[in-house]
């Protein structure tokens, strides 16, 4: 008896495809808190983050206004949060 290998293979391929969609969503989630201090990159303080989205985006107040840094721009160094971008590149922002 023949095992039909193509269909078993197909689904384990799906299978790991969306369990590492899902990796990579609880990742950009859980490197930011609500009222973290978010670090720009040269390393002055922009504020606290007043809310982190689905998608690990940050959400702050800062010059008056909300603002919304992606998840691609932030990291944690030494234990920071801290994004790519520069505070005028923040304020640019939305």
């Amino acid at each position: 008896m023949k095992t039909p290998w193509i269909p078993v293979l197909v689904c384990a391929l799906i299978s790991f495809s969306a369990a590492a969609d899902q990796a990579t969503g609880d990742k950009a989630a859980s490197v930011a808190a609500k009222g973290q201090t978010l670090i720009a990159s040269n390393g002055s303080r922009l504020g606290q983050v007043y809310r982190v989205g689905s998608d690990g985006a940050v959400q702050m107040i800062i010059a008056g206004k909300l603002v919304t840094v992606p998840a691609s721009t932030l990291s944690s160094v030494d234990g920071k949060l801290t994004t790519s971008l520069s505070k005028s590149e923040v304020l640019a922002l939305n």
